[in-house]
């Protein structure tokens, strides 16, 4: 009866560590989408930005080739492991310093700015960001409930002859707790 009473204990807990990982595989699912989201918006306002003339060609490559890089990588869910989540999230940076780049340089053309294509393209970024924030939150939340769950007794015992990994978590990147302290805000001193 004790063996039969154990064998339920453990089921029951590796049934519920499955349903936490696969709440944590559609959250990475959902990030992988709000990432391809914003590499798709990339294509299109490279090309938009290549039809400018005179832009700057390296810039305009720096964010093709860190577009490239960032798509590249790909992590399946339970191969979450800290090195792959820094790989991934060091390419999207990439991206992400690029993009920005990209945007400061384009203050420089009005007639770009002016273009219908780039104030939607504009326009549809920021809610990209969000959507890639807020997939990360969510990433972060199930992964916290699924990392708890498997540390808890009596799933850690399920955890351990199952193979049930902790997972890693999004964290900031180096530097994001400071505040910038070049910002040009148009003011003359």
């Amino acid at each position: 009866a004790l063996l039969v009473l154990l064998g339920l204990i453990v089921w029951g807990s590796h049934t519920s560590l499955v349903s936490r990982f696969e709440k944590v595989e559609a959250a990475w699912a959902n990030v992988e989408t709000e990432y391809q989201s914003r590499a798709d918006k990339v294509q299109v306002i490279t090309k938009i930005v290549r039809n400018a003339a005179n832009f700057e060609k390296q810039t305009l490559t720096d964010v093709i080739e860190a577009r490239s890089k960032a798509t590249s990588i790909q992590i399946d869910a339970s191969d979450l492991t800290p090195e792959n989540l820094a790989k991934f999230e060091q390419a999207q940076s990439q991206l992400t310093g690029a993009l920005s780049k990209l945007m400061v340089t384009v203050e420089r053309y009005p007639e770009l700015r002016a273009t219908d294509a780039f104030r939607d393209f504009q326009a549809q970024y920021e809610g990209i960001e969000n959507r890639i924030a807020k997939a990360r939150r969510d990433f972060n939340g199930a992964t916290r409930k699924y990392n708890s769950k498997r540390k808890k007794f009596p799933s850690n015992i399920a955890a351990m002859l199952f193979g049930f990994e902790e997972k890693p978590y999004f964290k900031a990147n180096a530097g994001t707790e400071n505040a910038p302290t070049d910002i040009d805000l148009g003011f003359d001193e």
